[in-house]
């Protein structure tokens, strides 16, 4: 494996060809530049205007036009944490910019990986690091065989009984 610091993501975003999924298993983050939109929504204050214009929403848009698909499950804890509360409230622009996001219930998943990571193209791996904060620290990077086939299996596993967030948010 290599560590990758401060971020490796927009340069795994632009060599991949097929496909970007992201296995999200946390109920909480702590990324400073959402601190203040969450601080908002806690409070019930509208969400900054420019908000719809994250980083993010431009590089799921830009990945998406080369013809790469964007997905991502997340396994939810019920009831939500504040942060996958306010997750809920933002999520539509995610979709919007053209990621595929499926939510499952965590007591619906079974076994499910304790890390979050990327898997590129069915063959890269790059998990997600955190700091003792809970604050990203960069990422681990491996092309191992066989760690790119557990987590390839995971996905199929697990996409298979996960909602898109349209319908899951529907229900919530």
């Amino acid at each position: 494996m290599i560590l990758r610091q401060p971020s490796p993501w927009p340069e795994l975003f632009s060599a991949a060809k097929q496909e970007a999924f992201h296995m999200e298993v946390r109920d909480t983050y702590s990324v400073p530049s959402e601190s203040e939109p969450l601080r908002r929504f806690l409070n019930g204050e509208p969400p900054a205007p420019e908000y719809d214009k994250r980083p993010w929403n431009e590089l799921v848009h830009e990945t998406v036009s080369r013809g790469v698909r964007v997905t991502r499950i997340r396994v939810v804890t019920e009831p939500h944490s504040d942060y996958q509360r306010w997750l809920l409230s933002i999520t539509a622009g995610n979709v919007e910019a053209g990621e595929d996001i499926r939510y499952l219930p965590r007591h619906l998943a079974g076994d499910v990986p304790t890390d979050d990571w990327w898997l590129f193209d069915g063959s890269t791996v790059g998990f997600n690091l955190v700091d003792g904060d809970g604050k990203p620290a960069g990422a681990a990077i491996t092309t191992d065989p066989g760690i790119a086939a557990y987590c390839r299996s995971v996905k199929d596993k697990l996409w298979e009984s996960a909602v898109t967030f349209r319908e899951y948010a529907g229900d919530v």
